[in-house]
């Protein structure tokens, strides 16, 4: 809103002129973020506890967690909050990029909210079933992939990294394809937030790494020189992506170990479904594999833990997903927590080094 208010007053005050850089209002994106994560934060947490929407631990994890028994949940509303307010703030919003992901944001928010809501406030345990869940985020993601397939001038290629002449065009099958990308990165987030700041920080770092792929793909120089697909309009999102890492690091204020909320259903799912539609906007679906390695990691450790049990009757790992294994092995939660930062870190600067190692 802003800058539709503040940018055509740029014809009487030149100083107004601002408005018009992505670089300038990215940056005031994630310091509104941060801003508003400070400012709402500690009341945020006083509700929560007030209400008492707190967690409840698992009897079965690892014993150092029951001493977190209590502590507010659901603060996934603050990063929402903390993300669509500089959006709107500071963002174009003729962009048709930032209201598909502004929807898939609050979409897949409602579906955690619920599922949140039926497991603390209703005291239902299983809160919403995994066919219901899985039913709407498959339905956002494929209404994603739809409105983006009737996008004008919208590719449906593929960009492989390390090829910079492979790009298959997948037509009409694209539509399931974003809806595998966004239901795939939400599912992946929500598996990983299972420690103090262990998907929080990732998340930034992700953002904070899409934010420079967006502004790339906007760009016509830079998307040339690079040789990436071109995608007007698409560097736009990098306010979207900045915010969100401002909302991140802003939520991890709180969420720092020993955490003073956790997010919830209600952030880990649209956390996730966002880093899904910044990959498939700017083109750069495959990368996210690279970039969020953590994430498939820890999804993938799930996913060869149940397999395993279910046709050999032995586990691979001593609990999944994979953090709580490290822990059971004795390995101090903050130490988990921080390495796992680091490795995403490495996987983002290798990810974005694959622009030119082509």
């Amino acid at each position: 809103m802003l800058y539709h208010f503040l940018y055509p007053l740029a014809t009487d005050f030149h100083i107004f002129n601002v408005f018009k850089y992505l670089t300038f209002r990215t940056i005031y994106a994630v310091i509104t973020a941060l801003v508003v994560s400070f400012l709402l934060g500690p009341w945020v947490i006083r509700r929560l506890q007030a209400i008492q929407v707190t967690q409840v631990i698992r009897t079965d994890g690892p014993e150092s967690h029951l001493k977190k028994q209590g502590t507010p949940t659901m603060g996934g509303v603050l990063i929402l909050a903390a993300t669509v307010i500089p959006t709107l703030l500071w963002a174009d919003l003729t962009n048709r990029y930032i209201w598909i992901t502004l929807a898939i944001i609050v979409g897949y928010g409602l579906i955690g909210f619920l599922d949140d809501y039926k497991k603390v406030v209703e005291k239902n345990p299983k809160g919403l079933s995994p066919r219901q869940k899985t039913f709407w985020q498959v339905l956002l993601g494929l209404m994603a992939g739809a409105v983006l397939y009737a996008t004008p001038g919208f590719s449906t290629e593929l960009t492989i990294p390390f090829f910079k002449n492979l790009r298959p065009d997948l037509g009409m099958v694209y539509i399931p394809f974003v809806m595998l990308v966004i239901f795939g990165a939400s599912s992946a987030v929500n598996l990983t937030d299972g420690l103090d700041g262990l998907a929080i920080g990732p998340v930034a770092i992700n953002a904070g790494t899409y934010m420079l792929l967006a502004y790339i793909a906007g760009n016509a120089k830079l998307s040339q020189y690079l040789q990436v697909p071109l995608v007007p309009g698409a560097g736009e999102l990098s306010i979207l992506c900045g915010a969100m890492a401002g909302a991140g690091l802003g939520f991890l204020w709180y969420n720092a170990y020993p955490a003073e909320v956790f997010m919830g259903d209600v952030g880990s799912l649209p956390l996730g479904g966002a880093l899904g539609t910044f990959a498939v906007i700017t083109k750069q679906e495959i990368l996210l594999v690279i970039v969020g390695g953590i994430f498939v990691v820890e999804a993938l450790s799930v996913i060869f833990q149940v397999g395993s049990y279910k046709y050999r009757g032995k586990r691979i790992f001593r609990m999944a997903p994979i953090h709580h294994h490290f822990e059971l092995k004795g390995v101090a939660e903050p130490k988990i927590i921080v390495r796992f930062w680091v490795i995403t870190i490495i996987l983002a600067l290798f990810a974005i080094s694959t622009l030119k190692i082509r």
